[in-house]
C-alpha cells in the first residue's frame, strides 16, 4: 500500500553552536566552482576505506545514451579545508571512531547528544546550506566505524545524491530564469486551461495543448541537432495508487505512443526497458517518484535520455505526469537534461501561485 506520509529525509541533529556560529557570515560571496564537481574532505588513508561507497553514490552514470557522472569527486586533505570553502559542493566525511583530523573536526561540531544519536542510528549526514558562501551545500557524513559509514552510505544514496541535485538545479534556474525572454502568453494559456504553470523558455513553442485529454506539449528546435521536449500529463480524480513504477512506465509508453510519433505516423516513442532508474523524491513539497532512462523510436532510428516526475497532488485529486526528452545525438547530454530538470522543477499548481502572479498572467491572456 501506498502511503502518503512517507519519510524522505533523516531527523535533524542538534549540533553544537559552534558549527552554526561558523555561517553567521556578513555579505557572503557566491560559491565557485563547476556544477558537476564535489570537493571531498578525508584522510588519504582513510578514504581507501569508503570511496568505493562514496563513489557508487555521487559518481553514478546517467546513459545519455553515452554514459556520463552526475558529480566527479575531488579529494582534498583536512589541511586543504580553506582551500575549498568557497566551492559549490563540498563533503566532509569520516568514521567518529578513527583519530584523523578530519574525524576530530567532526567530532567537534557533534555535541553529546548528536554523537549518541550517530552511535544508536549507525551513521547520519547533516546538511548545511550557505555555510560559507551562498548558494552553498556543505554536507557532514559520519557513522561510528568504517563498516557503519559504508552502509550509511550505501542504504541513503539516493537522498544524498539528490540533495546535491537539488540544490544545483536551484543555482542553475537562477542563471537561466530571465523575464525578459520568457513565454508569459504560453503560460498564461496553460494556467487558464489547465491550471497549473510552467515557465517556458523564449525558444520553446506550445506544439500541443489537448485540453481534452490533459496533455501539453512543449518543443524546442524540432528538426534541429538538438531538440528537447517537454510534456505535462494528468489525471483527474486519481487515485495515489498510480505511483508505483508499473504504472508510471505504462502511462508514459501510452502517452508517448499517442503523441510523440514519426511524421509518417508509423512509428513512436517508447522507454528503452533496460536503461532506467527509479528514485524517490520530494517534488516541491510532494512525494513523487523520478524516472529517468532512454527512450527509443520502435524504428531504433532515434533516442536520447530522458527525466519523468510523477506525483498525487491531493488538493486538485489528480495525477500528475511531468516528462523532459532530449534527442541531441552529436552532443554531450548530461548538462541539457539538468536544464530540462530545472524547467519541470518550475511546475506550480494554481492553488500554489500568489494571487498577484495570477492576475499578471490574466492580464497577459486577455491582450492576447
Amino acid at each position: 500500500m501506498y502511503n502518503m506520509k512517507k519519510n524522505l529525509y533523516v531527523l535533524p541533529l542538534f549540533l553544537s553552536i559552534s558549527f552554526f556560529l561558523a555561517s553567521c557570515q556578513m555579505h557572503k560571496r557566491p560559491a565557485i566552482g563547476k556544477e558537476r564537481e564535489i570537493f571531498v574532505i578525508a584522510d588519504s588513508i582513510e578514504y581507501t576505506n569508503f570511496a568505493n561507497s562514496l563513489q557508487f553514490v555521487f559518481e553514478k552514470y546517467i546513459y545519455t545514451p553515452q554514459p556520463e557522472k552526475y558529480f566527479t569527486l575531488i579529494r582534498k586533505n583536512f589541511g586543504e579545508l580553506n582551500k575549498v570553502k568557497n566551492k559549490k559542493n563540498v563533503i566532509i566525511i569520516a568514521p567518529l571512531n578513527s583519530e584523523s583530523e578530519t574525524s576530530q573536526y567532526i567530532s567537534e561540531i557533534f555535541d553529546s547528544t548528536s554523537k549518541a544519536k550517530v552511535y544508536d542510528d549507525k551513521g547520519a549526514s547533516v546538511n548545511k546550506y550557505n555555510l560559507w558562501h551562498n548558494n552553498q551545500l556543505v554536507m557532514l557524513i559520519t557513522a561510528p566505524t568504517y563498516e557503519d559509514l559504508n552502509r550509511f552510505l550505501l542504504n541513503n544514496a539516493d537522498r544524498l545524491l539528490y540533495a546535491f541535485q537539488n540544490i544545483s538545479n536551484k543555482r542553475l534556474y537562477e542563471s537561466l530564469y530571465n523575464p525578459k525572454y520568457e513565454r508569459k502568453d504560453i503560460e498564461a494559456e496553460i494556467l487558464f486551461k489547465h491550471y497549473w504553470f510552467i515557465y517556458v523558455q523564449a525558444d520553446f513553442h506550445l506544439a500541443i495543448n489537448d485540453t481534452l485529454n490533459n496533455f501539453v506539449w512543449l518543443r524546442r528546435a524540432p528538426g534541429s541537432e538538438m531538440e528537447r521536449w517537454i510534456f505535462v500529463y494528468y489525471i483527474e480524480n486519481a487515485s495515489p495508487e498510480l505511483l508505483n513504477i508499473d504504472s508510471i512506465k505504462n502511462i508514459r509508453n501510452k502517452i508517448t505512443q499517442k503523441y510523440y510519433r514519426t511524421s509518417d505516423d508509423l512509428y513512436y516513442v517508447v522507454l528503452e526497458d533496460d536503461y532506467f532508474n527509479s528514485t524517490e523524491v520530494n517534488f516541491n513539497g510532494r512525494y513523487s517518484i523520478l524516472l529517468q532512462g532512454l527512450w527509443k523510436m520502435t524504428d531504433k532510428g532515434m533516442g536520447g535520455p530522458f527525466i519523468n516526475y510523477s506525483f498525487y497532488d491531493e488538493k486538485q485529486k489528480r495525477f500528475y505526469m511531468l516528462d523532459g526528452s532530449i534527442y541531441a545525438p552529436k552532443f554531450r547530454k548530461r548538462d541539457i537534461i539538468q536544464q530540462l530538470d530545472v524547467i519541470l522543477n518550475s511546475f506550480k499548481t494554481i492553488n500554489e501561485m500568489s494571487k498577484e502572479d495570477i492576475e499578471k498572467l490574466k492580464k497577459i491572456l486577455i491582450k492576447s
